[in-house]
Order: structure tokens, then sequence, then C-alpha cells
């Protein structure tokens, strides 16, 4: 039996985020933060391909927050930065392929991403661009240390 409509009408406090499903098919759902509204679900054929999947959603958080820092540092700078474009693809890898990573066993994501700068920028400046990409609130997450509390209302 599929869920009653969730009631999303009153946003969601300013910091967070409310998932929950929509009742439109078996993994779609409604998310909120703030004022925004929009559909996660997974690909067909398990889902309905109603919006992104979750790791989708990632790499767009990922994404968002290098393009914003980016543009941040080089109009502090003034450096004549015209367009930004990240583009990012995860994937799974066994750990022993991994000459890098400090997980030896099991499986560890991989994310790629690459950036495209758009401007007449010289080359200690891209170096400065790409090192600030590095410095974004949600790669600083990604690979710093995370602790998830769970509990159940």
């Amino acid at each position: 039996m599929a869920p009653e409509p969730t009631d999303h009408d009153a946003a969601a406090a300013p910091g967070t985020v409310i998932v929950a499903e929509s009742g439109g098919g078996t993994y779609t759902q409604e998310i909120s933060a703030g004022t925004h509204r929009w559909i996660a679900d997974e690909p067909r054929p398990a889902g309905d391909d109603a919006g992104p999947n979750p790791y989708d959603l990632l790499l767009a958080a990922l994404g968002s927050c290098t393009s914003m820092t980016i543009r941040m540092y080089a109009d502090r700078k003034g450096w004549p930065l015209e367009r930004v474009r990240v583009t990012l693809r995860h994937s799974r890898m066994h750990a022993e392929d991994c000459a890098d990573c400090e997980t030896a066993v099991g499986m560890i994501s991989q994310i790629d991403r690459e950036i495209e700068l758009t401007g007449n920028l010289d080359a200690t400046q891209r170096q400065g661009l790409l090192a600030i990409a590095e410095r974004c609130p949600v790669h600083r997450t990604l690979t710093g240390t995370i602790h998830v509390s769970t509990s159940l209302i």
C-alpha cells in the first residue's frame, strides 16, 4: 500500500532538510529545504525516475559548492572569471585498487571532479582557483570525519 501524500505546506526551518515519501511512486521522495521543494527517486526499473537519485544529489551538492566557492574567491580577487563548470561522476572500486587510499579492504567510493574555468585567467590564477576548490565546505565535509547521529521519533 502506498503511503499517504505528505504535507509539506510549512517550510522547513533554516538549516533543516525534510525528506518524506511522496506517495507518488515506490521510492519517490519529496525533499524540503526552507521554501525549496524537489523530488528524488531511483532510476527505472527499481524506481520511477521522477527525480535525481541520492548519489546525483550528493554530486550536485559538491559541484554547486565547488562552483560557488571558486566564484566567490575569483570575485573577491577581482579575477576575470567568466564561467565555472563542474562535471562530477561517482563510482565504486575495490580498495586494493586505490594506491593513495587509507582503506585497504572492501569497496570505496570514488568521485571524479573536473573543473572548467572560462575567462582570461593566467596560469597562476587558474591554479589558485583549482586549489580553492579543495576548500569548499562540502568537499571538506566529504573528505573529513563525519558523524551521523540517528534517532527514532
